[in-house]
């Protein structure tokens, strides 16, 4: 990807994250942010929906960094273990696992308090429903076997990056862990569809920088002859 599609590439994903997070905010959050505009503090309130936006572009960098690991680890999974076909059998193994713990070690799930539970497995609902989409049309936008790729990556890498609000337990994480989530699965699928365009793009880029580069040579060598 060449440098100026990288920069398009990470603004838009930069803007999705904050726009995601600070809409994510004012509905989970809407008691909080309606005070402020109950007693007509406008700028408080302002403020407060700035701060969202700026935490949703900290969440699309985290996102970003994330991918690009992911890119890596994929390339070393490929090539350890020899054939696609046994590292998409590795990557299912892994989402299973992931997903075993976040049911059953992360979320902390009690009959005791059913509002919570029922929180809480509507995020892992929205986590594995979102990355399925994303997964679906990665594979029909481009090849039926980056499927299993692009689901373990809506799902395991989305859930590394949640892990530290997850592991949190002190005042009102559950509204954060809820708001963060979104920004994350977000630009996490942004970032996987859209990749193959922004490769086009800088492929076509480079193409015309070659054509531009020849003629100029050409150019010199015709004048070099005079």
């Amino acid at each position: 990807m060449t440098i100026r599609n990288w920069i398009k590439f990470f603004f838009n994903a930069l803007w999705i994250g904050g726009l995601v997070t600070a809409i994510i905010g004012l509905i989970v959050r809407w008691a909080f942010f309606s005070s402020y505009l109950q007693s007509g503090e406008i700028w408080q309130f302002l403020g407060a929906l700035l701060w969202m936006v700026f935490l949703g572009f900290t969440m699309s960098v985290v996102a970003q960094m994330g991918f690009f690991a992911y890119l890596t680890v994929h390339q070393f999974g490929v090539n350890i273990f020899r054939t696609l076909t046994l590292w998409n059998w590795v990557q299912l193994l892994i989402i299973i696992i992931v997903l075993f713990d976040l049911i059953f070690f992360r979320f902390r799930l009690t009959s005791e308090d059913t509002g919570r539970s029922l929180l809480y497995l509507t995020l892992l609902a929205s986590l594995v429903i979102v990355s399925g989409i994303t997964a679906y049309l990665k594979a029909k936008w481009t090849k039926k076997h980056t499927l299993i790729s692009a689901l373990f990556f809506m799902i395991v890498i989305t859930t590394l990056e949640w892990l530290p609000a997850l592991m949190v337990s002190s005042g009102n994480i559950d509204t954060w862990v809820t708001i963060l989530l979104f920004p994350l699965l977000a630009v996490n699928a942004y970032q996987i569809l859209a990749l193959p365009k922004y490769n086009t793009m800088s492929d076509v880029d480079k193409a015309k920088l070659d054509e531009r580069r020849a003629a100029r040579r050409k150019e010199a060598k015709a004048a070099t002859s005079k």
